[in-house]
Order: C-alpha cells, then structure tokens, then sequence
C-alpha cells in the first residue's frame, strides 16, 4: 500500500467531525400542520427527486462513454462521487447558504438551517407551500448534486481525483449556493430583478458551463490534445444509455419545478420533451448538410443540449415556441463546438459550448418567448411586447456568467497551490482508472502494485 500523508486523512477527519457533530443537533418535531400539504403535490415531488437523482448516475454514463478507455471508471467516479459529497456538504450548511435567511440578497445565513436544523419542523417554503419543507429541501439538493458533476467533463482524463472532490465542495459553498440565493430565494438579487429561471438555466448550466471553462484553461491542455490524437471513445452504448437516463430524469427536474402536481408541471414535460427532440434532430440533420454522416453521438449530444436549453424556459413558454429553443440551441452549440476544435482550448468533453452556450440560448429565448398564458406568475418576453424582461434576463447572464467563472477560476487556482491539480505525465499516459483509482474498464490494463510499481492485469478489478 501507498504511504498515506496527512492530506489524505483530511476528508475523513472532516467528515469523522461532521458525524459526531450530528450527535449533538437537537431533534424537534416534525412540522404537523398537514391541513397546508397536497399529498398530490407531495407524491409527485418525491417522484421528481427521484427522478433528478437519476440524472447523475446518467451523467456518469454519458462522459464515462466519451473518453478514451483509459479513463472511463475515473470520469465516471468524478461524477458520482457527487451524490455523496454534496449530499452531505448540502445538509450541513449547502441549503441554508442557498435559502436561508438572506443577507441583502447575495446569500443566505449559515445558520439558518445548518446541519438541517428547522428544516423537518419548519413551515413550508413560501414558493412551495404545499409540500414540506423538507422535501423542498430535498428536491433542491438534488440540482446541486449534479451541478459540480457536469463540470468532470471540462477536465476529463488529467484532474487528480482528491483535487476535484475538494473543488466540488468549494464551489458548491462559494458558486453554486449564492447563484441559487440570488435566483430562487424571494430576496434574491436577480429574483427581484425580475430574472425568469424555471429550472436552472443560470444556477445549473451556466454556472457549470463557465466553472468548466476555467477548470480547461487552468488545467491547460493534455498531452493527447496537443499530439492531435484522435482518440475514439470507449463505449457509444453508454453515451446512449446516458443521454435515455438524462432525457428521463429530467422531466423531474424541469416537470418537478412546478412544485406542485399541476397543469404548470403538465406543460414544463411537454416543452422539455419537445425541446430536446428538435434539438436531436437539428444536431444531426446539420451535421448531415455539413458534410458528416448521422451519428448516434451526435443526435445524444444535441438532445442534451436541447435538455439544457428548454430547462430555463420550461415552466414559462409553449410548447410549439420549445421547438425553435430546441433547434436553434443545436445549431449554435454544434458550431461553438466545431470552432472550439480549432483553437487551443481543452474543453475534454465540451462543456462550455454545450451547457454553457445552451444555457445562455436558453435564459435568453426565456426572454423572448415567456408567456403570462403558461405561467401567470411569470411574465411576457419580448415576443409579446416586454423588452424589459430579455433586458433582465441579459443582465442576469452576464452577471452570472462572470461571477462563475472568476470565482471558479480562483477555486482551481486555489486548489492547485493546496495539492497538484494535475496528475503527473506518467499517470496522464497510463489513465487515471488504474493510477487514481487501481481499476480497469477492459480485461487488460496498467494497475498500481502494493508496493507503488506499476503492472498489467490480465482481469477487471473489482474493489
């Protein structure tokens, strides 16, 4: 075995100390006033958890099947390793930060719900009053579960497994949590500002798209991008099984955000449903008047894309207008795409010109095509005759835009003088499954000895 240094203790003293902690938070009685629920309400937001928990897992699958065999188990843990950490970043001080009491409406107080005090006994959120707030609380951990996860895909097959779990939590506390607090808290600086975001258009994709940009030009670029190796990736089935996992737990993301199994919710399946279909579609049918042959890569992609720019506009436009969000967002994403391969940037598994850009198409046509009909506590965009609202939603982009990425930029700069973010060149060419990890996606592949020396195994590790 590897000679273990103080550093590697950290994470488990860290959580050793949360868990004794837990000991000590007194435990109230639950919120009783049921006569406020629509047990409706509560079943399907319990179902829509679920269903946004799934996203993760399906995360996994689509980049676990883009790299290269080398690193297909690290990519996949880098992302499902979030299930677990933020779970519990989110339960000691995540939520509070996010919807605790607001500080001039740039975040929330620590205190509010630390350790998740007062949340099982607490009234239900103002803006879903029918459920407990508990369950709020839980549908909300899952978004931020899976925002740091989509940002492995930026730094795909050269970032240090430890490095990126501390990354994940610092911008959880220092990104995610005041970009949700200023988006979905009702004293939030862009909720009053008038910012429409159903789902998480700025929260979630944005966010993680420019977190994704910065961890690329930190980590700068791999050796295989700079030789121009055209590395295929390891299992198109898995992207595929990804992309079907994605598409359905989504529902439950956009639907869910409805807060209420109601009409709205009905509508925000039907746009997320519609959107990414078109989204598929224009990916592949521009690839094709490009010059390229339909691929099953591309029509997941687009459909991811589409996923990520209906998210926004779900709740807030109808369905015939998700079609163009769908389609445009496809065609722009694809072109950011092309143009990104051309220049220096090493974006792994293009994060930025997917979620970022989707994201921002998004918020964008949210301003343009929102509609009071869909969603009376929403407002008109542009089409009907409100520039005010793209205005708005212009604003809060670029706000969020630079927020995120400065912040982000300052993370992995941070982390980078703590402990190397970078795996050393040897490992970069051995893979990060057998060098991070001592695991192997194929039958044969490099795994690191007891005592530190390198070795082929004939046989899949299982640990």
């Amino acid at each position: 075995m590897k000679k273990t240094t103080f550093q590697d203790y950290l994470p488990f003293i860290f959580l050793t100390v949360v868990a004794i902690l837990g000991i000590f938070v007194p435990s109230l009685p639950v919120f009783g006033d049921t006569s406020k629920y629509n047990f409706a309400d509560i079943a399907w937001i319990l179902v829509a958890s679920s269903l946004v928990f799934l996203m993760t897992p399906g995360l996994s699958f689509f980049y676990g099947g883009m790299v290269n065999k080398r690193n297909v188990i690290s990519t996949m843990m880098q992302s499902f390793i979030a299930t677990g950490i933020i779970s519990i970043v989110w339960l000691v001080v995540g939520f509070s930060l996010a919807f605790g009491e607001s500080y001039h409406g740039l975040i929330g107080s620590p205190s509010t719900f630390f350790m998740f005090n007062n949340v099982g006994s607490g009234a239900p959120w103002s803006l879903a009053p029918t459920i407990p707030l508990l369950l709020f609380a839980l549908f909300q951990m899952k978004f931020a579960i899976i925002t740091p996860a989509l940002v492995v895909g930026a730094v795909a097959e050269r970032i240090r497994f430890t490095s990126y779990v501390l990354f994940m939590v610092l911008f959880s506390l220092l990104v995610y949590a005041p970009i949700a607090h200023w988006t979905w808290h009702p004293d939030g600086i862009l909720f009053k500002l008038g910012v429409l975001d159903f789902a998480g258009g700025t929260v979630v994709h944005i966010s993680a798209g420019c977190a994704a940009l910065a961890g690329a030009l930190v980590l700068k670029r791999r050796k295989d991008h700079i030789e121009k190796k055209d590395l295929q990736p390891a299992n198109i089935p898995f992207v595929l099984l990804g992309t079907g996992l994605l598409w359905f737990g989504w529902f439950g993301f956009n639907a869910g955000s409805a807060l209420g199994a109601n009409g709205l919710a009905a509508s925000a399946f039907a746009t997320t449903n519609t959107a990414t279909a078109a989204a598929g579609l224009s990916w592949v049918f521009f690839d094709v008047i490009r010059g390229r042959k339909p691929s099953a890569l591309g029509f997941c992609i687009g459909a991811v894309v589409g996923l990520v720019a209906i998210t926004p506009a779900a709740g807030f436009v109808a369905i015939p207008q998700s079609i163009f969000i769908g389609f445009i967002a496809a065609i722009i994403s694809n072109l950011a795409v092309h143009w990104k391969s051309k220049t220096s940037i090493d974006d792994t598994l293009d994060v930025f010109p997917c979620h970022g850009l989707g994201g921002m198409v998004g918020m964008l046509l949210t301003g343009v095509f929102a509609t009071k009909t869909i969603n009376s506590g929403g407002n008109d965009g542009w089409l009907y005759g409100n520039f005010e609202l793209f205005k708005n939603q212009v604003l809060g982009l670029l706000l969020v835009v630079g927020y995120s990425f400065i912040v982000s930029y300052g993370i992995f700069k941070l982390i980078n003088l703590i402990h190397p973010l970078r795996v050393s060149d040897e490992e970069e060419e051995l893979g990060l499954d057998a060098t991070q990890h001592n695991e192997g996606y194929h039958s044969s592949f490099i795994s690191v000895s007891d005592n530190g020396s390198l070795k082929e195994e004939d046989e899949l590790i299982h640990s």
